[in-house]
């Protein structure tokens, strides 16, 4: 693999600009481990899954399922190889629309693996997916930013490098994810080099490969293959893909054709049916349920007919519709108990799960974006989820990123991260020669076993005003937006690139420059 030597940016100015804006180093150094380090470990949920459907409704729902895919079929448009795929497979095509059998669905997609590994630039900070563990990665593709003095407008390529520096220095999110904004100032047709290259250079964890077709997909593998070197992007998972049923029972050539890349290619891809409840699936829940698994186990079999093995996330982007106006409602009870199904129905089929999020329609950082992000991203722990895209950063039901929710979103994490790990019981986390030891009425801040534990028993959130209002207004009485802010320009001083060989960059450059001249100005 290609990561090996260039010289690391940071030092002595840096770190002063980090400390004159948080205060002293050590209140600095006390918090910095909130980015510190890299991931050699997953993050793990040992709480038991909430099951909010008995089996014999999840039953229902999977034969509700079934029958959709035999009696009304999905409808695969403007791809004739798919439909040539599924016809040898002994599905019944009429015209774009494919009738799948129930025993054909679940046969391929018994194929799938239950876990599998993505492997990042650092072998240190791969990450699997599946079982217990979990995965975070921070917004994508918004077209407008809140900025570092949170100001609104378009995004531009600067952001976007930014953003990918704090996913690699925050050790909350194991995973970049994809384009964290919309470069615009870049043209749409380059857009995916540059993004790739982005990832490759300012990061080396893992990543998302673009999904917008064959050609795109196969320039980013392409990058892959020499920043990893080629036998080994060729026989390991190093992209992992987001591909998206176009619900109602509709996948489009732009989607089969990423599918299809990505599979023969050993790739990973997470199958994904955008969904707003009472929009494009029928109001109820159940109704709602029928439709999506559907459309994902779809999606998910049709892996397996081009290529059995082929690693896959049953995915799902969930919203409610406003009645009124049409437009999606987030943090919504209806979206967290359809997590909790979902959660289910991934593991009756035995494949990791994507869901969560810090979602939300807030317009700015706020309490509404506080609530709707909880509402949503406790419910997926709570469901088991593996992946959690859009962790960080999003604003306006993702039309914007914003900077300060990023840090405020990192510090949600990190105590759902906490909780999700459980209550330790072990003779040590039991205490009891501490409590034997202490008198009556006493206190246990002296005690032997405190001194051994008090420095990483408790997380200390970031954003937390600690101490009372007067040293509060005293040190400037900043509000949470301001605060985050000055978090977010102080990580960004601080940041040092991770190592990559100066060959390596000078290749990946030269693809990227010699694409983006064969590439159109605009969409043909």
């Amino acid at each position: 693999m290609g990561a090996t030597k260039r010289a690391r940016s940071g030092g002595r100015s840096a770190r002063s600009k980090r400390t004159s804006r948080l205060g002293s180093q050590e209140a600095w150094s006390a918090a910095w481990g909130q980015f510190r380090g890299g991931l050699s470990n997953p993050f793990i949920n040992r709480l038991r899954p909430y099951e909010i459907l008995d089996e014999a409704e999840i039953e229902a729902i999977h034969d509700s399922s079934m029958r959709l895919l035999e009696e009304v079929g999905i409808t695969f448009r403007g791809d004739a190889e798919t439909l040539t795929l599924w016809r040898q497979a002994g599905a019944r095509v009429e015209g774009e629309n494919v009738k799948i059998s129930r025993e054909l669905a679940m046969e391929l997609l018994a194929l799938a693996p239950e876990e599998f590994t993505q492997h990042a630039r650092d072998p240190h900070k791969s990450v699997r997916f599946g079982s217990k563990q979990m995965v975070f990665a921070p917004i994508f593709a918004s077209p407008y930013v809140r900025d570092l003095e949170n100001n609104r407008r378009q995004a531009c390529l600067k952001d976007f490098v930014d953003l990918v520096k704090l996913t690699q220095a925050s050790t909350r999110l194991n995973h970049i994810g994809a384009q964290i904004c919309e470069p615009m100032d870049i043209a749409a047709t380059r857009r995916h080099l540059e993004v790739t290259y982005g990832h490759l250079k300012y990061s080396d964890k893992p990543f998302l490969g673009d999904a917008r077709g064959e050609g795109r997909a196969r320039d980013c593998l392409r990058l892959c293959e020499i920043a990893y070197g080629k036998e080994f992007a060729n026989n390991n998972v190093v992209l992992l893909a987001l591909v998206s049923a176009a619900s109602p029972l509709l996948w489009d050539v732009t989607m089969l054709e990423a599918l299809k890349f990505y599979a023969r290619n050993n790739q990973a891809l997470i199958i994904t049916p955008f969904t707003m409840q009472g929009a494009n699936t029928p109001v109820t829940m159940a109704g709602a349920l029928t439709q999506l698994n559907a459309e994902a186990v779809a999606g998910m079999a049709l892996a397996q007919l081009v290529r059995p093995g082929t690693p896959v996330i049953y995915g799902c982007t969930l919203a409610t519709a406003s009645m009124k106006n049409g437009a999606p409602v987030y943090g919504t009870s209806e979206v967290a108990r359809l997590t909790f199904a979902i959660g289910q129905l991934a593991r009756r089929y035995k494949v990791p799960l994507r869901a969560g999020g810090n979602r939300n329609g807030a317009m700015q950082c706020d309490a509404m974006a506080g609530y709707q992000n909880m509402m949503t991203m406790l419910p997926a722990v709570l469901a088991r989820t593996n992946y959690f895209l859009h962790s960080a950063g999003w604003l306006e039901s993702s039309m914007s990123v914003s900077f300060a929710q990023f840090i405020i979103d990192l510090d949600q994490i990190a105590i759902l991260q906490d909780f999700a790990a459980g209550i330790e019981v072990c003779e040590d986390t039991l205490a009891f020669q501490a409590i034997s030891e202490t008198s009556p009425g006493g206190d246990f801040f002296s005690n032997t076993h405190t001194l051994r534990h008090y420095k990483s028993i408790f997380l200390e959130p970031m954003m937390a005003p600690l101490g009372s209002y007067e040293a509060w207004t005293e040190a400037g009485g900043k509000d949470v937006i301001e605060n985050a802010l000055e978090w977010a320009k102080a990580v960004l001083d601080s940041y040092q690139p991770p190592m990559l060989d100066e060959s390596v960059d000078d290749g990946l450059r030269a693809y990227v420059d010699e694409r983006s001249r064969e590439l159109p100005d605009i969409e043909t």
